[in-house]
Formats: structure tokens, C-alpha cells, sequence
């Protein structure tokens, strides 16, 4: 008797369920995509787009970073100032200066084409912070920064970025670090003028059970700051547990990561 085949495990489906679990607003609209980077597991929610708020420093700081490697060149001692500043403690008078070193949007959206970003805009003119992005594409410039195989940014490029991302300050470690022991992130947060509502975004990469994920969790239209945290950490570990298990136990992995 030939031994049967294990069952498939939707994923998604499991991490819809999870996400349908976590408390908000009607008015809150969210976004979550995982990878497994050793078993390419993944499991992805929601397909709209965002306004990137500060999550856009990564890509601006990879754009910078190809630009110089095309150019055969270091980035200058200024440059590398601003970018500690934007990474670390999220400067954003940093960003103006880098944004406009890079060619503003229209040089982020020529980068964005080589790292495989499909569905990411770069905001109006010095308006970097409403950059529209998706959850997916989150994740393919996540897979730039911390996978070499396919990656546009050489070796030297890709530490560079997560080394400044895994000494985020203090007080803006929050967000997809919910879900994992060690972890290399970008926040961003952003009061919309028009609503008064918080766009909370988190991006990075955690390491749980022993594997290695990227993560990307968008959210908008959140009452809070503090509401919109709680949010993207408690879809962070619902993402993190379902790739991480199987069948109907990585559902009730995540049903209870995301009632925590």
C-alpha cells in the first residue's frame, strides 16, 4: 500500500482566518505577506495599496546604495551620516536630503524596476512619505536586502542595510519584532491630515523557531498610534505562525498569537 500524500495547507486561506481574529475598526484596512526564506513557505493577506510612511527609508536607502554600485563608487561620509539618521532613529530631514540625492521619485521608481517592485509609486515631490506601496511588493524588497540570489545589491549593500536596521532606537523597535526572538525592521507611522487617522506600517526580517522570515504588515485608517501597533504585531505573529506550521494547527497557532 503506497503511503498517502500529506495534505495540502492553504495558507492563506489559514492566515485570513487569523487576521479576521485580530480587533479593528471597520475603518481599518490591512495587509500582510510572509516568506520563510529556508522553505519558501509563504502565506500572504490583502493586495491593496499604501502609504508607505517611513517603511519607504529601506527603499530609498537601497536605491541610493545601487545608484553608487552603478556609479563604481562609496557613498560619501555625508550620505552615510543621513542614512544611520533615517534608518535608525527615522530622521526625516535625513530622507529629504537623501530623496533628493537619489532623483526623488522618479530615481526610486527606475530602482524599484530592477528589485522586481511592480506596484510601488514614488510619492510627489518631496512627499516621500506617501509613496504607495503594497504588501507584496514589501516583501520583494525585503528579498533585495537579505537574500543574495537575485538580489541588485551586492554583498558589501545588502549588510550595510541590515546592519542599520537591526539597531533600530529605542522606542521604535515595535512591529513585526512582535514575532520574533531576533529581528531587523523598519517602522513607519503617519497621522493622515484629511481623517486625523494613523497609517502604521512594519517591514523586516524575524527569526522564530529557528527559521528565518520577512515579513510586511500594512495598515491604514487606524483610530491610534498605539491601536495601529497593536495591530501590525498581532498580524506579524498570526503571518509568522501560519507559514511556521501546518494544517489545523498553524490556525490555532495564529487564532492565539493574534488574541495576545
Amino acid at each position: 500500500m503506497e503511503p498517502s500524500a500529506e495534505p495540502s495547507v492553504d495558507r492563506d486561506a489559514l492566515l485570513a482566518k487569523a487576521v479576521a481574529a485580530v480587533p479593528r475598526t471597520d475603518d481599518t484596512e490591512v495587509a500582510v505577506s510572509v516568506l520563510d526564506t529556508e522553505t519558501g513557505q509563504k502565506a500572504a493577506y490583502g493586495d491593496g495599496a499604501f502609504a508607505t510612511a517611513s517603511i519607504v527609508k529601506v527603499d530609498i536607502l537601497a536605491t541610493l546604495l545601487l545608484q553608487a554600485q552603478e556609479a563604481g563608487r562609496r557613498l560619501t561620509a555625508t550620505e552615510r551620516t543621513y542614512a544611520t539618521a533615517m534608518i535608525q532613529n527615522s530622521d526625516n530631514a535625513s530622507t529629504t536630503a537623501l530623496w533628493r540625492v537619489i532623483g526623488r521619485a522618479e530615481g526610486l521608481d527606475a530602482a524599484n524596476e530592477r528589485f522586481g517592485l511592480t506596484e510601488t509609486e514614488g510619492g510627489d515631490g518631496e512627499l516621500w512619505g506617501l509613496t504607495r506601496t503594497t504588501a507584496a511588493d514589501q516583501i520583494a524588497l525585503l528579498r533585495q536586502v537579505f537574500e543574495a540570489e537575485g538580489s541588485e545589491l551586492s554583498t558589501a549593500s545588502r549588510a550595510y542595510v541590515q546592519g542599520l536596521m537591526g539597531r533600530i532606537a529605542a522606542g521604535q523597535d515595535w512591529g513585526v519584532s512582535a514575532a520574533g526572538s531576533s529581528s531587523a525592521l523598519k517602522n513607519g507611522w503617519l497621522p493622515r491630515s484629511t481623517t486625523g487617522l494613523w497609517v502604521i506600517n512594519s517591514i523586516g526580517r524575524v527569526v522564530s523557531g529557528g527559521h528565518a522570515y520577512l515579513v510586511a504588515a500594512l495598515s491604514q485608517g487606524n483610530a491610534t498610534q498605539t491601536a495601529g501597533i497593536s495591530l501590525v504585531e498581532a498580524m506579524a505573529k498570526a503571518a509568522v505562525s501560519v507559514c511556521g506550521e501546518s494544517g489545523e494547527t498553524g490556525a490555532a497557532a495564529a487564532g492565539a498569537q493574534s488574541s495576545s
